[in-house]
C-alpha cells in the first residue's frame, strides 16, 4: 500500500504529525509526506517516511500564493496513494487539499471535519477537544487503520555526528525568534536572559534562522556562542541534542527539541492554547501569563501594548526554571 500523510503548514506542524507518520508506516509500503515549504526541513527529518513532496498550498502559511491552476494540475500528477491522512491544526478545513486528493484519484482518505465532507472523507473524525496536536494525529490515524505502535513521542533521524557547532562542554540553548512576533518574548529580554544565565555560570548557545543574525548577533552580546544562520534542520537538531535545556517560545525549534529528548523552558504566549501546543513528552515549565487579554486570539502580531504576556516574565524567572529543569533532568 502506497500511504500519503498531508501537513501542510509549518516546520513545528510537521514534527508533531511525527508519531502518526511512523504509525502509517508501520502498515504501508511507502509513506509521502507532503507538506509546504516551511514543513520540508521538518519532514527529511521524520523516521518513516520514504518521500517529500513539497507543495505550497493557496490555504495554509502566512503568505499564500494565489491558485493557479497549472501548479494544482503539477501536483495532481505527482500523488500517487491508496491512502491518504489529511493533518491539520484544530482551527483548520481539511476539505480543501480533500479534494484535490480525489481529483488525483486517492480511493481513500481521512481527515478531523467538524464540517459536512460530501464524499470528500471515507474517515469523518471528530477530534477530542483538547487534545494536543501529536495526540490528535495519532487519533485520526488510528480512527483511518492505522493504530500507534510505539510510545507516541516526538522523534527524527539520528543528528549528524562529529561536526559540534556549540562547542566544547555543557551548554543551555537560548532560542530568541519565532514565526510570528506574538510569540517571540523581546529582544531584550532574551539578551537579558544571557547575561543572567552566564553569570550564574551557564554556557549558553544563542541559534536563529538565516533572517535572524542580527537578533541572534544582539542575543549572544558577545557572552555566549552565536549560531544564528549557522545551523541547517538537521545540525540545529544535534545542537539541541547536546543542550542541558533549551529555552524558547512557541516555535519550531521548540519541538525539535523535544523530539530530540531535551527540556524545554517555553515561553509560551497564549496567542493558541498551550494544552495543544506545547512541548511535548519532555520535560518543560510553560512561562507566561496564559489568561492574558490575547489568549485563543492566534494573533500573529500582540494586540495588547506592552506584550504583556511574556514581557512580564524576567530574566530571573528565566534563569530558575532552567536551574529546575536541568536539576531534575
Amino acid at each position: 500500500m502506497k500511504a500519503l500523510v498531508t501537513r501542510l503548514d509549518s516546520f513545528g506542524d510537521v514534527l508533531l504529525a511525527g508519531p502518526a507518520v511512523r504509525a502509517v508506516a508501520a502498515r504501508a509500503d511507502h509513506v509521502t509526506l507532503l507538506c509546504g515549504p516551511h514543513g520540508a526541513p521538518a519532514a527529511r527529518l521524520l523516521p518513516g517516511v520514504d518521500e517529500v513532496l513539497v507543495w505550497d498550498s493557496p490555504w495554509t502559511g502566512f503568505r499564500p500564493p494565489p491558485v493557479d491552476r497549472d501548479d494544482i494540475e503539477r501536483l495532481l500528477a505527482s500523488v500517487d496513494a491508496d491512502a491518504a491522512l489529511v493533518l491539520t491544526s484544530y482551527h483548520q478545513s481539511p476539505l480543501p487539499t480533500a479534494l484535490l486528493l480525489r481529483l488525483a484519484g486517492v480511493p481513500f482518505i481521512a481527515a478531523d471535519s467538524e464540517d459536512h465532507p460530501g464524499s470528500l472523507l471515507d474517515v469523518r473524525h471528530h477530534r477530542a477537544p483538547h487534545a494536543h496536536e501529536a495526540e490528535a494525529a495519532l487519533d485520526l490515524a488510528e480512527a483511518a487503520g492505522f493504530p500507534r505502535v510505539d510510545d507516541g513521542l516526538l522523534r527524527v533521524l539520528p543528528p549528524p555526528a562529529g561536526d559540534r557547532p556549540a562547542g566544547d562542554g555543557p551548554y543551555v540553548v537560548v532560542h530568541p525568534g519565532a514565526s510570528v512576533p506574538a510569540r517571540a518574548w523581546s529582544p531584550g529580554r532574551c539578551a537579558q536572559a544571557v547575561r543572567e544565565l552566564t553569570a550564574a555560570g551557564r554556557r549558553v548557545v544563542v541559534t536563529g534562522g538565516a533572517g535572524e543574525r542580527e537578533l541572534t548577533a544582539y542575543v549572544a552580546g558577545g557572552r555566549a556562542v552565536d549560531l544564528g544562520g549557522r545551523t541547517d534542520a538537521a545540525q540545529l537538531a544535534a545542537v539541541l541534542a547536546g543542550a542541558d535545556c533549551v529555552v524558547a517560545g512557541n516555535t519550531g525549534p521548540a519541538h525539535l527539541a523535544a523530539a530530540v529528548g531535551t527540556p524545554v523552558v517555553s515561553l509560551f504566549a497564549p496567542v493558541v492554547p498551550a494544552e495543544r501546543w506545547r512541548p511535548y513528552g519532555v520535560p518543560h515549565l510553560l512561562l507566561g501569563d496564559q489568561d492574558a487579554p490575547c489568549a485563543g486570539s492566534r494573533a500573529r502580531r500582540c494586540p495588547v501594548p506592552g506584550h504583556p504576556c511574556l514581557d512580564t516574565v524576567t530574566a530571573l524567572d528565566v534563569v530558575a526554571a532552567v536551574d529546575k529543569l536541568v536539576e531534575v533532568a
